[in-house]
């Protein structure tokens, strides 16, 4: 099965959430007026769209309805393919110019992190990289062994100090390594603690020092991995990160075992943050880069061709 098919399975619950709720408004409503409007706001929250997303995908089929373009069901899809694809915007593929490139990833645990980071390190290695992994997250023993299984799995080796060891000093044991062994890209865990975001913040801030003197000029991504299925508590999670973290995009997980895959355009709407990996599944294969254009077949491909 290729990704795009395990997306569109993927995003069935999601499918059915918005466009089962939509189906039901056009029953109950014979045209598209504003009572209908209300009611498909409404769907559209209901699958985490979002309020201020959902307003905005509503005010512009309100547009649309002024210029008479909207007269049934299939107008109303078309429409709102347009809106979402314009909304969700191009692809933003990672900037891994340097050699080595830095990926930072943060994210809360049980968000699927350090899963994510074994995923991307294949995805990279696939594509013909050398690719590093730090296990910077040392406050977790099992932290460190899960990802070791993973990087063992993806084929790519591991810097890794013991637990409680300094996250700054393992990423530069890291540093080294990459550059001494001609690596394209490192990719470094990070421990995931909103407990206490002062500590978060000097963390991150010594492990960015570290990173700053270490490989100056290097490419840098700082990615949050999020939960899918936590729906706007992980807009919420995005948001706090981002006070203590400049990050440059996201890594949504979970994306097959949920119906709030409307958070997507929430994220892009609230946060102007783009998603640069998706995950649907357990598999090391399971995630990928985000495509938008792929994103939104799979969310419409069904619902335009019963039409």
């Amino acid at each position: 099965m290729s990704f795009l098919d395990k997306l569109k399975s993927g995003l069935t619950r999601t499918r059915e959430a918005i466009f089962g709720g939509i189906n039901q408004v056009m029953r109950n409503f014979v045209r598209v007026d504003e009572d209908f409007l209300d009611e498909l706001e409404e769907t559209l929250i209901c699958a985490d769209c979002g309020v201020e997303t959902s307003e905005a995908i509503v005010n512009g089929l309100r547009e649309k309805i002024k210029d008479d373009r909207l007269k049934d069901k299939n107008d109303v899809m078309e429409a709102l393919r347009e809106i979402v694809s314009g909304m969700i915007g191009e692809s933003a593929p990672l900037s891994l110019s340097t050699k080595p490139s830095v990926i930072l990833v943060t994210g809360v645990n049980g968000a699927g992190k350090t899963t994510s980071v074994g995923k991307i390190s294949h995805a990279l290695k696939e594509q013909g990289k050398k690719v590093i992994v730090c296990a910077a997250d040392t406050f977790r023993a099992a932290a460190i062994d899960q990802l070791a299984v993973w990087c063992e799995r993806a084929g790519v080796e591991l810097v890794k100090q013991t637990e409680g060891s300094d996250p700054a000093a393992v990423v530069f044991d890291a540093c080294a390594y990459a550059k001494a062994h001609g690596a394209d890209v490192l990719l470094v865990d990070t421990a995931g603690r909103l407990q206490n975001k002062k500590n978060l913040m000097n963390e991150l801030a010594k492990i960015n020092r570290v990173i700053d003197r270490e490989l100056p000029g290097c490419d840098r991504e700082n990615l949050l991995v999020l939960d899918a299925t936590t729906g706007q508590n992980a807009v919420s999670q995005a948001k706090e990160f981002g006070q203590v973290s400049k990050l440059t995009g996201l890594i949504l997980n979970k994306m097959d075992g949920t119906a709030k895959g409307g958070i997507i355009l929430s994220i892009k709407g609230e946060l102007g943050l783009p998603v640069k990996f998706i995950g649907v599944g357990e598999k090391i294969d399971d995630m990928q880069a985000f495509d938008p254009k792929e994103f939104t077949e799979a969310l419409f491909k069904e619902e335009i061709e019963e039409q």
